[in-house]
């Protein structure tokens, strides 16, 4: 079907969920209620939920079928060396603990590597520094509450959505080395390398670039960690546009890929499609030292090691997940609907990031450049959305990127976006439209969104659970 100009679903839908509709009125007093944080609405208050993809979307009916293939074992299970099994044919990894979602595999190894650079290397306590192309919050945040700074070292045009590049998730290879020279490499616990990089804007990162990170820190003695949550739509980036690769298969780019990493950590509740569920992985015995430390703390925070917090049926449902999540077509319908979307805001004078994988992420910046970035342009844009369709979306910026734990002074942000995230198979062409003409709606009234200010701020993570108001 190559021939046609645009791909249609490739699924059908069988299973239905009723939504609401509501009057204007009523979403103004419940994003109220909710101290203007979409984060603390009810979903049943949601029209279109475009808050993540985790855990959110569709799955396969493979995936519910092997649901009762589960093994429920407490140690040992059959369904654990299934996964196991799986992961190492898909990306070559050797040792296999399972968690309940992705935060739950940086509990274990966040600070088991922070302490083996101190103990091994002669690194400082609290003079840590870990890098990434760019952190994701909860791997931030598992950093700082470990006394570990996160430092981002991205690409010179990550942030600028007037350039279109194929890879605006790379890493600056030149400041990364420098970054390492300048801190010290035995301050330096791990490199994580997030794909498709999330914050900015869900962009892929090239199989060149993931190949010379590695090389860096290998040089340095270093170990790397891959943030795996979409390794999928991050093959097929990489067989779209990196020229050396258009032949290969997502699963042969995949396997490839992993080379350049030493540990994998992932929330499989993205591209392996489960609605709970994690993975850290070890590639081999080099790390062997760290992959029992970690197994021992995963009895005391997860599970037992060959369970971690997922039951027996879980773990069958997500080793199918993580073979059904690379299907080329699957992927080539999902990338063009976010296209479909990015393309349909930016026709309407809605500046956006180039499409990435999962979301559009909208240039609130640019759409509210009279609310400075402490008043929250893109969380002031997200209520704004709510209010006028009921569409729950999440920012992207300066709440999120929060504050210097040390100083307690904000964080500068390269930009402010808001993020449309689009849930696997769960919207159509039609929501989309939805979507594009509520934001039609909402630049006529652009002037009178106001900015936002705290009422409750929590220490850490604080986007998910505080409260704000409107500034008079």
């Amino acid at each position: 079907m190559n021939h046609f100009k645009h791909l249609p679903e490739p699924f059908r839908i069988r299973v239905i969920e009723p939504v609401k509709t509501t009057s204007r009125e009523y979403r103004e007093q419940a994003i109220l209620n909710a101290g203007m944080n979409p984060f603390l609405l009810d979903s049943e208050d949601i029209f279109i939920d475009l808050l993540t993809d985790s855990g959110t979307g569709a799955i396969t009916q493979n995936m519910q079928a092997a649901m009762l293939r589960g093994d429920e074992a407490y140690s040992g299970s059959r369904s654990y060396h299934t996964l196991a099994a799986t992961v190492k044919q898909i990306f070559g990894y050797q040792h296999t603990i399972p968690t309940h979602q992705g935060r739950g595999a940086e509990q274990l190894y966040i600070p088991v590597l922070i302490r083996k650079r101190e103990r091994e290397k002669g690194g400082k306590p609290d003079s840590m520094v870990a890098l990434s192309n760019y952190f994701f919050d909860t791997t931030q945040g598992h950093t700082q509450i470990n006394r570990c700074v996160a430092k981002n070292i991205y690409c010179a045009n990550a942030f600028n959505t007037d350039v279109y590049e194929d890879f605006k998730g790379n890493f600056d290879l030149a400041k990364l080395e420098q970054a390492i020279i300048e801190i010290g490499a035995e301050n330096i616990p791990y490199i994580v390398s997030t794909i498709t990089c999330n914050s900015a804007g869900g962009q892929p990162v090239s199989l060149a670039n993931l190949k010379g990170a590695y090389e860096i820190a290998q040089k340095y003695q270093i170990p790397v960690v891959m943030d795996s949550a979409r390794f999928a739509e991050n093959a097929y980036f990489i067989q779209q546009r990196e020229a050396a690769y258009a032949d290969w298969s997502i699963e042969q780019i995949t396997y490839e890929a992993y080379k350049y990493a030493d540990i994998l950590a992932m929330s499989a509740k993205k591209d392996a499609m489960v609605q709970i569920g994690g993975l850290l992985c070890f590639k081999d015995d080099s790390l062997l030292d760290v992959y029992t430390e970690c197994r021992t703390l995963c009895v005391l925070q997860e599970g037992f090691p060959t369970y971690g917090g997922l039951e027996g049926g879980a773990m069958e449902r997500l080793a199918v997940g993580l073979v059904d999540g690379m299907r080329q077509d699957w992927l080539a319908y999902r990338i063009q609907q976010v296209q479909y979307l990015v393309d349909g805001l930016q026709a309407v004078g809605i500046y956006c990031q180039q499409a990435g994988g999962h979301a559009a992420f909208v240039d609130a910046g640019k759409l509210l450049p009279h609310i400075p970035a402490e008043q929250f342009p893109a969380h002031a844009l997200a209520c704004e959305l709510y209010k006028t369709a009921g569409i729950r979306a999440v920012e992207i910026g300066s709440l999120l990127l929060g504050r210097d734990p040390q100083t307690g002074k904000q964080h500068p942000c390269p930009a402010e976006l808001l993020r449309l995230t689009i849930p696997r198979a769960t919207y159509t062409q039609t929501h989309m439209d939805f979507i594009i003409e509520a934001f039609q709606k909402i630049k006529e009234n652009i002037h009178n969104i106001k900015g936002l200010e705290f009422v409750y701020e929590p220490p850490i993570l604080r986007h998910f659970t505080a409260r704000l108001k409107e500034v008079d």
